[in-house]
């Protein structure tokens, strides 16, 4: 496993991180939990030490399964979670944050059947956040806090000033966003470091390519960190054309899950085969250890909802790409034309 710096701070994470939304079931069509915690423990053991999770996975199911997994080798973690997202049975009144989406137990749903989720980042509602988050986590301190989506009804002056007071209290260790414009970050710099940029990337999702929060991220020594990866288990090449979604489960009735273009996702995969082979892995751990490759301070953030997955995830961790390969896979992927 290779481990690089979060930032400009001096915390080791794991090239390949642990993305935790999945064991929270929500969005996912439930999960196991014997299964997650297995998955966690597996990928420990496998070198990632890097777990990222957050509150609205599960409405804090899955933090409670990571806090209960790590119970014991806390020191042995690198522990990331979130702040920003708030679930409410009621309607708030207007100004008070901003209205992200409506939800049930299982997911997004069209209309206020129980959940309204609120983008919130007051400073008032980021210190009970915390507060909830720890004891969910069972610790006494977060190794990185990212703001999960921005609330544009609030000054991120006021946001950055809570969580800089919340670094000097020792409660969190650096600071980072996710889902963020490069203004936005530029913002947040404005007001004290940003040790990391969380956003949607992998082969097919480059727009931290296209709107220069890659590039800013270079120029300040922002570490990024990689969700989605995979598509949605989409770049593995194990889902099969005539695969059937569950509901509540996020793919359910997304065009790129159609068997259509899963034919074409897996036939791009194939491509992939000779550069995968050479390395002694699939072309979905090939894709992993791709978007590792595109930038020095990249940690690529895999879901595993079993043990199985999580240590194939982790020896994605081990392979290092010349930028032949790299090159040679953004070939493939321009020809196949996929989407």
């Amino acid at each position: 496993m290779q481990y690089r710096k979060l930032g400009n701070t001096d915390i080791e994470a794991s090239v390949v991180g642990f993305g935790a939304w999945a064991i929270g079931g929500w969005m996912w069509g439930g999960a196991d939990e014997s299964d997650s915690i297995d998955a966690l423990d597996v990928a420990i053991g496998a070198g990632v030490n890097l777990i990222d999770t957050a509150p609205m996975y599960g409405y804090g199911q899955s933090e409670e399964i990571v806090g209960r997994a790590i119970a014991g080798r806390r020191d042995k973690v690198v522990l990331a979670t979130k702040c920003g997202l708030t679930w409410s049975e009621t309607e708030w009144e207007e100004g008070r944050g901003v209205l992200h989406f409506y939800g049930d137990e299982k997911g997004r749903t069209d209309g206020p059947v129980k959940y309204r989720v609120y983008k919130y980042l007051r400073p008032e509602a980021i210190m009970r956040e915390v507060e909830e988050s720890l004891a969910r986590l069972r610790t006494d301190y977060i190794d990185l806090y990212q703001t999960h989506w921005q609330d544009d009804s609030t000054p991120i002056a006021d946001t950055m000033d809570v969580l800089l007071r919340l670094k000097e209290q020792g409660k969190i260790r650096a600071i980072g966003v996710s889902n963020a414009t490069p203004d936005q970050i530029g913002e947040y710099e404005e007001c004290g470091p940003v040790d990391v940029d969380q956003e949607k990337y992998n082969l097919l999702d480059r727009k931290i390519e296209q709107n220069g929060a890659l590039e800013l991220c270079r120029e300040k020594g922002i570490s990024v960190l990689a969700y989605s990866p995979l598509a949605n288990g989409l770049l593995t090449g194990k889902i099969q054309p005539n695969r059937e979604f569950g509901d509540g489960d996020l793919r359910q009735g997304n065009p790129r899950f159609s068997p259509e273009n899963i034919k074409r996702i897996n036939a791009m995969l194939g491509d992939f085969r000779p550069i995968a082979d050479s390395h002694g892995v699939s072309p979905g751990q090939l894709v992993i250890a791709w978007t590792a490759a595109r930038y020095e301070k990249m940690h690529v953030l895999c879901g595993a909802r079993n043990a199985v997955q999580a240590v194939d995830n982790a020896k994605a961790g081990d392979v290092r790409l010349s930028v032949d390969e790299v090159a040679a896979i953004d070939a493939i992927v321009k020809a196949a034309d996929v989407a």
